[in-house]
């Protein structure tokens, strides 16, 4: 890893630290480390030390390896290719690293015959194929291009009602509180 990655670090830390609704204040005095330097780490200012960064990461519950994993991610390009062979069947992740949303791929088959409920709002797009979901006791057919938005919270389920049903489902994270906008 050379130096300008190591300095991004600072990014994961910053993001981290909003997602846990930390101020710079707590995270120093759960540190020991001073307001203005943990500042300078987040703007990428100031390169921590492997004994800071140990005791940032133990102030924000991680460790050094997640808060580097992170730190790939704050990269502004990550392109992650489609399988070689097409991915046949199975669920494939369309996003690496630690973000503030996922997004996954089901390809093929699919019926877990789980209801689901998720904290943060979800998206399905039909790709290929189609799919039945149940949501909130109402039924609903998707066909391909068809996109369906669950509000945090809806109680699902869904299956592939084809062969070869890809679907995308893309969703806020567990990580982030989804806080609604008030207009003014």
């Amino acid at each position: 890893m050379d130096e300008k990655e190591t300095l991004r670090v600072g990014v994961a830390v910053r993001r981290l630290r909003r997602s846990l609704g930390l101020t710079l204040a707590v995270v120093a005095e759960r540190s020991g480390l001073s307001v203005p330097f943990l500042s300078q780490v987040e703007n990428e200012r100031a390169r921590p030390s492997a004994r800071s960064l140990q005791r940032v990461a133990d102030a924000l519950d991680t460790t050094v390896a997640e808060l580097y994993d992170a730190a790939d991610c704050a990269r502004t390009v990550d392109v992650v290719r489609a399988e070689p062979d097409g991915g046949g069947h199975g669920v494939r992740a369309l996003l690496r690293g630690h973000h503030q949303l996922h997004a996954m791929e089901f390809t093929g088959e699919q019926d877990t015959g789980r209801e689901f409920q998720h904290r943060n709002d979800e998206l399905m797009y039909v790709a290929d194929g189609a799919a039945e979901v149940e949501a909130e006791g109402r039924a609903y057919r998707l066909e391909r291009g068809d996109t369906l938005c669950l509000s945090g919270g809806v109680r699902h389920r869904w299956r592939a009602a084809l062969p070869g049903t890809r679907i995308l489902v893309v969703a806020v994270a567990d990580h982030i509180e989804a806080i609604e906008e008030t207009r003014h």
